[in-house]
């Protein structure tokens, strides 16, 4: 099976591909921006498992599994991985989340009741499409520094140092990033903050607007949904009833 595209251009309903068929699942990841990894059991170890079956060498840091448990849960919207989180841990800093993880696999656990389907974007494309259909938000998100988490400023273990960035940038290895985050906020003392608040908020709307119109699939127990975090946002509708899932960000050798 390979992945489906909403009328859009920019709604994906990734591909369902076994584990016994890893390396063309690695491939679908790598083209399309997301791929769901089927025939796995449900337990803690099998994030792991496909990470390094669908990334294999390129695999460089790997951080803790995050289980998220939720009940009658509210909507998740569109959104990419990525916080910056260092912790003391017996006297030496040691990075629970970094600003720059290059992939998020979400493993089902626990459907819920009713709802919580997932919704998938190739935030490429919309930019590509912000570049002739809204020129000024588009130039913001590519020329426009922000700090990426200064909205969530004082959150234990974020550190002090803000972390600035645009929205759109490359690695020093020609690879296109996508960020989209509630915490972004104007720089300190920035003249222009004002135009910076008019601007997330117009990003804010668009990709509200944007998530009424994607398709939405379902990530049953075992099913690990695997993205490329530079490329593509993710969300879920909210649900009924309890709904576990295990959440694995990690870097690769191609990440900033």
């Amino acid at each position: 099976m390979t992945a489906s595209t909403h009328s859009s251009g920019i709604g994906l309903v990734p591909a369902r591909v076994g584990a016994a068929e890893a390396d063309r699942a690695g491939s679908l990841l790598a083209r399309d921006g997301a791929v769901v990894l089927t025939g796995l059991e449900a337990t803690a170890d099998a994030p792991v498992v496909a990470a390094a079956l669908l990334l294999g060498s390129r695999l460089r840091e790997i951080f803790p599994p995050r289980l998220r448990r939720s009940r009658d849960g509210g909507p998740v919207p569109l959104h990419a991985d990525g916080f910056d989180v260092v912790v003391d841990i017996g006297g030496v800093p040691t990075r629970r989340r970094d600003p720059d993880e290059d992939h998020v696999l979400i493993q089902g656990v626990e459907p819920a009741l009713s709802g919580g389907q997932s919704f998938v974007a190739d935030a490429y494309r919309f930019v590509e499409r912000c570049a002739a259909a809204d020129p000024r938000l588009h130039a913001f998100l590519t020329t426009v520094d922000v700090d990426l988490y200064g909205a969530w400023a004082g959150l234990r273990g974020l550190p002090a140092t803000p972390r600035v960035g645009r929205h759109v940038e490359f690695t020093r290895t020609g690879r296109r990033i996508v960020r989209r985050t509630e915490g972004a906020a104007p720089l300190h003392r920035d003249p222009d903050a004002d135009h910076v608040r008019a601007m997330l908020a117009r990003l804010a709307e668009s990709a509200q607007a944007l998530e009424r119109t994607l398709p939405r699939f379902e990530i049953a127990a075992g099913d690990v949904l695997a993205l490329d975090n530079y490329r593509c946002w993710h969300g879920r509708d909210a649900h009924r009833g309890e709904r576990t899932v295990r959440i694995l960000t990690l870097r690769t050798c191609d990440a900033r």
